[in-house]
């Protein structure tokens, strides 16, 4: 799958359409069940976000309900921890990609990062992007509650290095999600190939908004349906 072209993104000028675009809307939450990520697909169609990101479990579904649709299917790796081995993150993103993911959103092993194999780290990543190559985008999830700015820093470096097309904040399940520190920080240590996701907390239109301003082109969201509402509302 070749990358978009990253695009900047402002509040004063993004229409409906951009917004919508920025939109990965999430159902991952472990209590799921089928019914809700039917009902989830069928609102990410209506709101023409750009994608879902389902539990691996949900792939296969999620594929055949958006197919032909303008929304994406994407799926987690190494979920929520980052602390699978290697061989089990590449098995994780083949079958992925074989059940109609051409999203996918990994966690780095986030231990290996904090005791300095930086190697370690960049090496997981390029084994699951080497995977994806030409058929997913692969977005690396930092986990940012955990880290230190030095291991942030870092941490975006190895994603670059190793070929992936996003840096993220974080899984939604940490203590802390998406900050605006944390997203200026990611954006001005990668290059303008790379693009910078917020997850974990966006959760109204001006917080959408606030992340976009800080260089985000995609926002991990459960909220989806009030931050599009409210666009509606405000600009008619």
């Amino acid at each position: 799958m070749v990358p978009t072209t990253p695009v900047t993104l402002n509040r004063d000028t993004i229409t409906y359409e951009q917004l919508a675009k920025t939109i990965d809307h999430s159902l991952l939450r472990p209590e799921l069940t089928e019914g809700d990520v039917i009902a989830g697909c069928e609102l990410a169609q209506r709101y023409h976000v750009a994608s879902v990101c389902v539990k691996p479990c949900h792939v296969a579904l999620a594929a055949r309900l958006l197919r032909g649709s303008d929304v994406a299917t994407g799926t987690v790796i190494g979920f929520p921890h980052g602390a699978h081995t290697t061989a089990t993150k590449v098995f994780e993103a083949q079958d992925a990609l074989a059940n109609g993911a051409i999203e996918l959103d990994m966690v780095i092993n986030i231990g290996a990062l904090r005791s300095g194999d930086a190697e370690y780290v960049k090496q997981d990543i390029h084994a699951v992007v080497e995977t994806a190559q030409d058929r997913a985008l692969v977005k690396v999830i930092l986990e940012n509650a955990y880290l230190t700015d030095e291991q942030k820093v870092l941490a975006c470096k190895l994603v670059e290095e190793a070929g992936a097309d996003f840096v993220k904040t974080s899984t939604g399940f940490a203590p802390t999600g998406a900050t605006i520190a944390d997203l200026k920080l990611m954006r001005a240590t990668v290059g303008p190939r790379m693009q910078v996701k917020a997850a974990g907390g966006v959760r109204t239109l001006d917080a959408a908004l606030d992340v976009i301003d800080a260089g985000v082109t995609r926002i991990g969201a459960t909220a989806t349906a009030a931050i599009l509402d409210e666009f509606k509302r405000r600009h008619g």
